[in-house]
């Protein structure tokens, strides 16, 4: 495969809007063609699909953990009236950002992670209907995102793959999502020699689990971390798609790969979580 795939960016992000033309312009120069740009508000609906449609890009479609708060009673129902409206778009190939955060502290408390889990859980189910991959969001919350994707696999309604976007979990729970038939998601963080955990599943994972993104604006690569009391003076760490072949040279490095190995081995792991990529790699 003769192109780079990031498979989640927030190319519709408002860190993107004064010279998104021109962030397109450097991924593509620098050999990523294709990008999946996950919204993560009914509200974003819209801008992440127009950003992919003007861009060459695709989307996905759901309700972040993080914006639980934030959206409306129905959410839900916009996702299914949204799937229901843009079904039939190529470039429409999963339901996501969504899943289950455990970390945030503002997020903890017993009323809000019961509402993450019946968001979440509600978004499952219309995936399933739709028979459409998800791109979870998964942060100390594996064994939380899995109970619920084996509550559709044993009721015989298993969802369609798809990808554990910024896996950072155990080996026995990459390998509980690499059962369930997803891919894991590995970028910037990956980069640090102190992300022991990381880089370890990275090395030693079967190699058609992993898939590379950048999670651009966030998580951006050690060579452009700034700390949060440099960024409060004004330095710069945001990421970008065409950062993502200097990330593969780590998981190339990790794997003993060459970087044409890296780049085939993972594009055809994207296509195969997201099959609707295929019709899109240019």
């Amino acid at each position: 495969m003769e192109t780079w795939v990031d498979t989640h960016c927030h190319l519709d992000a408002p860190e993107f809007d004064a010279d998104r033309d021109e962030v397109v312009r450097r991924a593509v120069q620098a050999g990523v063609h294709l990008q999946v740009i996950p919204a993560v508000t009914p509200a974003t609906f819209a801008p992440a699909r127009d950003a992919a449609h003007s861009h060459g890009c695709a989307y996905a479609l759901g309700t972040h953990p993080l914006f639980v708060h934030q959206v409306s009673d129905d959410a839900v129902a916009q996702l299914e009236g949204a799937l229901r409206r843009w079904h039939d778009d190529p470039r429409l190939v999963a339901v996501g950002e969504i899943g289950l955060d455990h970390f945030v502290p503002e997020l903890q408390d017993e009323a809000s992670r019961a509402l993450q889990e019946r968001t979440y859980a509600a978004q499952l189910d219309v995936a399933q209907r739709f028979e459409l991959p998800v791109i979870l969001h998964v942060r100390r919350s594996a064994d939380g995102l899995l109970k619920h994707l084996r509550r559709l696999r044993e009721a015989g309604r298993p969802i369609a793959g798809g990808i554990a976007h910024a896996f950072n979990g155990s080996p026995q729970q990459a390998q509980a999502f690499i059962d369930l038939g997803f891919k894991l998601g590995f970028g910037g963080a990956m980069t640090f020699e102190r992300a022991l955990q990381i880089r370890r599943l990275a090395a030693e994972l079967p190699p058609e689990a992993i898939v590379l993104e950048t999670d651009a604006p966030d998580i951006p690569p050690h060579w452009l971390y700034q700390t949060a009391q440099a960024r409060a003076q004004g330095a710069r760490s945001r990421n970008e798609p065409a950062e993502l072949p200097r990330i593969a040279q780590t998981l190339a490095e990790l794997r003993g790969w060459t970087l044409d190995q890296t780049r085939a081995q993972t594009t055809r792991n994207a296509l195969a979580a997201l099959p609707r990529l295929a019709g899109l790699i240019p």
